[in-house]
């Protein structure tokens, strides 16, 4: 999370241009660590590569992700697999430090298939076709983090020609997007959706809300070129956003989700707490509607029919911002179940990510629904990955925290003295960290806060070797070091098998249960559903297998997390995760 600003008014003589100028306001956020200052190894490190190299196979070379003529529809989504394959290579290449092979001259091909008015696709006319602006919404995205990075001008001027004539003249239309159940078309809609019907000149889609997912793109654009013109559309885009009632309109949950990091990112901005409060609320109602038992998502409230890896992503990224601003913990537990269970599940063996069913409603099992979805969910991916790196640590002032464990090394900046870290870590198989921590430009006086989740017992911290005090805080242990040289510190602690209720109590079938391990979720692999007569025992064979028996059956139970699995090419391939005892 960037720093917050707020924005001020201010008229300078220049040239008799009023200028924006954005000042600090919130406070107490830690900050994620650098791309260039974290290098990612381990399982990680494996996920994140093998997702660049499949971003760059000849599917999504520039000339097949750009349509051939300007006007061209991109499938129906003028923006969205160009934008998303920008966002995703960007990413990933900061989080790899790895040179894109083809995204200079995918972005060096965006002037020749702009529309005369500057953005993609056909010239918007009174009727806003929502696909054409959610697909804006990625191009703004992948163009935002380009300039970042790059901070090329053309670039820029891509984004302010799309704001200056694709997004302000939507001024005033999306007080009147159609929020209403009886406005939509109800039941329908395939995995890469498609327009219907026209309510109050929106052609709509059967995304349903994904004009939301525009309202992500226009915030990022905003927080590097802030105007009042600007502010005032995006206001009128959240009113319209906090008025939908997720669940009576059957909301897509990915234009839900990327819709609420749009109002993390506006807090930022604006510094409005109401924004988190909402925020919150609503996240709240997706974690216990629109989750599969396995942490993945209904791809819309109510229609348990498919799981939608762009949707996990935005449930990944947004429960470690409610983190960070909120300092709740259970938004990091619910981040650690989101990455191991349902992105690391939805990761193929190609790199890409594909969508899974959606058990619990009414079905015990996890399976494959579509090996992959190549025109989103694998370059969203690519986002997800590189923040899964980035997320390793957080700092604020002279605190260092380590949210998850892995294998990696950093360099944290703190107030101006630079703090070398090593980890090396077993999780969530094992239940330890070791942390080489080292001082690189004269003493440092630090607090090393390590993060505790529910499912661990007995946590020990050492120092060098020697047990040493330690504090609780807000779900993390605090350890208090002065750093003159190289220092040693080991985490350990205990993890059992626990048995877990349901994730959506409203929708999963009653009385079924799961079975975990740390942060994993548990599966067997026998043909014909597994129940027990009693709550059985659960006993470790190895490092990925548990024996699961009551007193008349016992079973091999492994976790749904995999590291790039092959057996998910077969078109049989299930999972067990949910169970019954036997009446």
């Amino acid at each position: 999370m960037k720093k917050s600003f707020k924005l001020i008014i201010t008229t300078l003589i220049l040239g008799g241009i009023t200028v924006e100028r954005a000042l600090p306001t919130i406070k107490n956020i830690p900050e994620e660590v650098a791309f260039s200052d974290i290098i990612a190894g381990g399982e990680l490190n494996i996920r994140a590569r093998k997702n660049f190299d499949r971003l760059e196979t000849e599917i999504y070379w520039p000339q097949n992700v750009f349509p051939v003529k300007h006007h061209a529809s991109s499938e129906g989504w003028p923006g969205d697999k160009e934008g998303r394959t920008i966002l995703g290579l960007v990413m990933e290449a900061q989080a790899t430090h790895r040179e894109p092979v083809y995204l200079e001259e995918m972005i060096k091909l965006i002037p020749h298939k702009l529309n005369k008015k500057g953005y993609l696709g056909s010239i918007q006319g009174d009727t806003l076709n929502e696909q054409q602006l959610s697909g804006h919404g990625w191009f703004l995205r992948g163009l935002c983090e380009y300039y970042i990075w790059k901070k090329d001008e053309n670039v820029k001027k891509y984004i302010q020609d799309i704001i200056d004539n694709l997004v302000l003249p939507t001024k005033g239309y999306h007080r009147n997007y159609p929020i209403s159940p009886d406005q939509r078309r109800s039941g329908i809609g395939e995995m890469a959706g498609s327009t219907q019907n026209v309510v109050n000149n929106w052609l709509l889609s059967s995304d349903v809300g994904c004009d939301f997912i525009f309202l992500d793109g226009v915030v990022q654009a905003y927080g590097l070129f802030p105007s009042i013109e600007l502010k005032e559309l995006i206001d009128e885009m959240v009113a319209s956003f906090l008025k939908m009632d997720l669940l009576s309109i059957k909301a897509q949950t990915h234009a839900t989700l990327t819709g609420l990091r749009a109002l993390i990112r506006y807090y930022e901005i604006t510094g409005n707490r109401y924004l988190l409060k909402e925020a919150e609320k609503r996240y709240n109602i997706y974690r216990n509607q629109g989750m599969t038992e396995n942490y993945e998502n209904f791809n819309w409230f109510g229609r348990p029919e498919w799981t939608e890896p762009c949707a996990i992503v935005d449930s990944y990224i947004l429960s470690v911002q409610l983190w960070q601003c909120t300092h709740k913990p259970q938004y990091l537990e619910d981040a650690q179940h989101i990455y191991y269970n349902a992105l690391c599940h939805t990761q193929r063996a190609n790199g890409g990510f594909g969508c899974d069913n959606c058990p619990g409603p009414k079905d015990l099992f996890l399976g494959v629904k579509a090996y992959e979805a190549f025109w989103c969910c694998t370059m969203r991916g690519g986002e997800g990955l590189a923040r899964a790196i980035q997320y390793s640590y957080f700092r604020q002032k002279n605190n260092v925290y380590v949210s998850s464990f892995g294998n990696n090394e950093a360099a944290l900046n703190l107030d101006g003295k630079i703090c070398e870290v090593k980890q090396t870590s077993s999780y969530p198989f094992g239940c330890n960290a070791t942390f080489d921590i080292s001082p690189k430009n004269g003493p440092l006086k630090i607090k090393f806060h390590l993060y505790v989740p529910g499912w661990i017992k007995n946590p020990r911290i050492t120092l060098n070797g020697k047990n040493v005090a330690f504090t609780h805080k807000n779900g993390f242990l605090v350890v208090s070091l002065y750093l003159t040289d190289r220092t040693t510190l080991g985490y350990s602690f205990d993890m059992d098998p626990l048995f877990r209720e349901a994730v959506n109590p409203t929708n999963t079938i009653r009385g079924s249960f799961a079975i975990t391990y740390g942060p994993l979720v548990l599966g067997c692999t026998e043909e014909k559903e597994v129940g027990f007569n009693r709550i059985p025992t659960v006993q470790r064979i190895n490092e990925t297998k548990w024996r699961v028996s009551d007193d008349l059956s016992s079973y091999d139970f492994m976790p749904v997390y995999h590291l790039l699995d092959e057996s998910l090419l077969n078109k049989d391939y299930k999972k067990q995760i949910l169970f019954l005892l036997r009446k």
